[in-house]
């Protein structure tokens, strides 16, 4: 064979490779293009976590507590701090703290995780009336008023404090003449923050 016919089989044999090639590739379902192809934007995930490095910051600057904000419509735990220690005779001053976290619109790091708020910014909590049981905890709005998911998370934040707990439950009351109630939080409130069951009003003496 001379030198110019194996220069012959060579481009030869490309052009059949890459027909081989496209062959195959029509055989697997593989459309080809000569065009850049746009498949839009990934699709976007909600992890309803943050990160670890946040969290460790955010241990830093005070006290760690644990509040539940609203993400893929549940409640989820977030990890913030406080100033106040807990003690049975600051109960109050827990109460108004962990209320004004769950006020506060969720910085940045915390909305792109995908958490929200529903507990209105002029929300207000005082201590018990004469005669409310002890423990009550009296909102500036009644909490029925409140959107149901405002109420899971200011039921199941304070949950999660043992001075704020009695028997399991917290109680809570409103502005008006109405008693107190206890309410619990529980996995399905966790789970689909609409309803927040009660043990019922509180009998007042």
């Amino acid at each position: 064979m001379t030198r110019s016919e194996r220069r012959g089989r060579r481009p030869a044999a490309a052009l059949a490779g890459a027909v081989l090639c496209a062959v195959l590739a029509a055989g697997c379902g593989i459309r080809t293009t000569s065009v850049p192809v746009d498949a839009g934007p990934a699709p976007s995930r909600v992890p309803c976590a943050m990160p670890a490095e946040d969290i460790t910051t955010q241990a830093q600057l005070g006290i760690p507590v644990q509040v539940y904000l609203v993400c893929a419509s549940e409640l989820v735990t977030v990890d913030r701090t406080v100033q106040v220690q807990e003690t049975a005779s600051d109960r109050l001053r827990i109460a108004r703290a962990l209320l004004d976290e769950l006020r506060r619109e969720p910085p940045g790091a915390e909305r792109q995780a995908g958490f929200s708020t529903h507990v209105p910014a002029a929300l207000r909590v005082g201590g018990p009336r004469t005669g409310d049981p002890k423990g009550t905890m009296r909102l500036s709005e009644q909490p029925e008023d409140l959107p149901s998911e405002a109420l899971a998370q200011i039921v199941c934040t304070y949950t999660e404090s043992e001075s704020l707990v009695h028997d399991g439950s917290v109680t809570l009351g409103g502005p008006g003449s109405y008693a107190p109630r206890a309410y619990l939080c529980t996995t399905e409130t966790k789970a689909s923050p609409k309803e927040v069951p009660t043990t019922g009003a509180v009998q007042l003496p």
